[in-house]
């Protein structure tokens, strides 16, 4: 029988240098933010735990001190092994001024970690990554010169490359859930996704370490369903309540989030004129039906209005790293969570699929694109945003559309009758090298992947020799609106074709299916 405790008495079980593994999501999505502020308090009042390695798989916290950011505090932690770092502005702030060790591995290598720790196993072996800041060729997933430990190596298995991430125990793992009956059985019924939580479980209580779950409320002994129960009391040390427990730092709670609703079918309010409507509406014209797709965070949502304005979502099937298949992903910081979704797995899960090819397009950001079509979402400008699931995403997919403005900065009109007008030029996101690799173009050619960079100003394309302008937009003058901005050496199509003008348009593109847009040929 697990023990319930307060918060305060819970944080008290963490050692000092002990490895502590928090569960969730970003955006608060998950997270069990009561227990860390305690971990805050207790270090801010009595000066422990000390030198903690802190690990999460996904980003974790609302850019405002919450969650992994109440644990930035230089003596608290000395190391952070996480997958995606834009939601911690202070723990970045540690990392750039060297006073943690700082690591970024791939959210679903790390995912496959926990599995991995859980079962006895060495590590992770996996082509994910290569040819990427992962390599160990290349950063190896350090952040910063702090990090001086190999996590990553190269090796070669039945004659390939690999790369062989180790594994490590976990002395405590924090998660959360829902409902925890007398026994310790822990539901996410009300939860917005499944996270790692039992893989995490499973792998401190294997490591010798202990489980602390927080979650909204007790309930009494065999009351939960058997089938709702994700992680079993067996694993359970410590149960912390928490009745004030958000769904998200944004939304408190939600019956359509957690699955328990259904939301009535509607016209989606269409989005406002501009340049993400345009790149959006040229980065749909690639999706066949039946595309199963993943659209990453920030611009790529835009291809879900467009999908649900031409009331063409229920031709393709899009799904969310952390684990939802079909529906409607949500944007900003409930990202991760879905409307309607027609199943929810555990991210592993996810992951197996996406890595071994299950994705027949990915839409993702990119801050950097280089000649040679390498992607750079992970550290630029000083910042440490972490690459989260991108690499999994973008070398698992058959297909790849990169989609984001030419310039950081600029002021651009878009008009039916005028096109693209450049009234202020900014600052260019296409470099003659990235500052970091978050995707390789040379990989993606080594293994046939179609690529696609889709601006406001143009369309590129990867091919043998580098990037190769296929589209420019109506309104935009080669001389004067691209060159000067695009740092990347790249080649003009001898067809180059002007972007379809309709995108332009306040009205709808009216295309009657997928499989008659103008571009793609599915």
């Amino acid at each position: 029988m697990p023990d319930f405790r307060t918060s305060a008495q819970a944080a008290r079980l963490i050692p000092d240098e002990a490895t502590l593994l928090v569960d969730g999501s970003g955006g608060g999505v998950n997270d069990p933010d009561l227990f860390l502020r305690e971990v805050e308090r207790r270090f801010l009042t009595e000066g422990a735990p000390r030198d903690l390695t802190i690990v999460h798989v996904s980003g974790m916290g609302d850019a405002k001190g919450g969650g992994i950011d109440r644990l930035a505090h230089e003596g608290l932690v000395k190391r952070v092994i996480g997958g995606h770092w834009a939601w911690s502005p202070r723990m970045q702030r540690l990392a750039v001024e060297e006073r943690i060790e700082a690591y970024c591995l791939p959210q679903g290598t790390l995912s496959h970690l926990l599995r991995a720790v859980a079962g006895g196993r060495p590590g992770v072996i996996s082509q994910v990554g290569l040819g990427t800041t992962v390599d160990p060729r290349q950063e190896g997933g350090r952040l910063n010169a702090s990090a001086s430990e190999d996590l990553v190596e190269v090796i070669e298995l039945a004659g390939q490359e690999w790369l062989f991430t180790k594994a490590f125990p976990i002395d405590v793992a924090v998660i959360r859930g829902s409902q925890a009956d007398e026994l310790g059985n822990i539901s996410m019924a009300d939860e917005g996704l499944l996270a790692e939580t039992l893989s995490a479980a499973q792998a401190a209580r294997n490591s010798g370490g202990i489980v602390i779950a927080q979650v909204r409320e007790r309930v009494a002994a065999m009351s939960l369903p058997p089938r709702s129960v994700r992680v079993p009391g067996v694993l359970v040390d410590v149960v912390v309540e928490e009745p004030e427990q958000r769904l998200s730092h944004a939304t408190r709670e939600s019956r359509l989030l957690t699955g328990q609703a259904i939301a009535a079918a509607s016209a989606a309010a269409p989005m406002p004129l501009g340049v993400r409507k345009v790149i959006a509406r040229r980065a749909t014209e690639e999706l066949c039906a039946g595309d199963v797709v993943n659209l990453g965070f920030g611009m790529p949502d835009g291809v879900a209005n467009v999908l649900a304005e031409e009331r063409l979502s229920d031709q393709v099937v899009l799904t969310v790293e952390q684990g939802h298949v079909g529906g409607m992903p949500v944007g900003g910081s409930d990202f991760g969570m879905a409307i309607n979704p027609w199943a929810t797995l555990d991210a592993g899960h996810q992951f197996d699929w996406y890595d071994g090819g299950g994705l027949d397009l990915a839409v993702l950001s990119f801050a950097q694109v280089d000649s040679q079509g390498n992607v750079n979402v992970g550290r630029f400008n000083n910042r440490i945003s972490g690459v989260g699931g991108f690499i999994n995403i973008s070398q698992g997919a058959r297909r790849v559309i990169f989609v984001g403005t030419a310039a950081v900065g600029a002021d651009i009109s878009v008009d039916g009758m005028l096109g693209v007008q450049v009234r202020r030029e900014g600052a260019p996101k296409f470099v003659d090298a990235v500052e970091q690799i978050s995707f390789s173009g040379r990989r993606a050619l080594e293994t046939h992947q179609e690529v696609l960079y889709v601006t406001e100003r143009g369309v590129f394309q990867l091919d043998d020799e580098g990037l190769r302008l296929v589209e420019i937009a109506p309104g935009v003058d080669l001389e004067r609106d691209l060159l000067p901005i695009i740092g990347a050496r790249f080649r003009v199509d001898e067809d180059l074709r002007i972007m379809n003008s309709a995108y332009f348009h306040e009205a709808p593109i009216g295309w009657p299916s997928l499989q008659t847009t103008q571009y793609r040929t599915c």
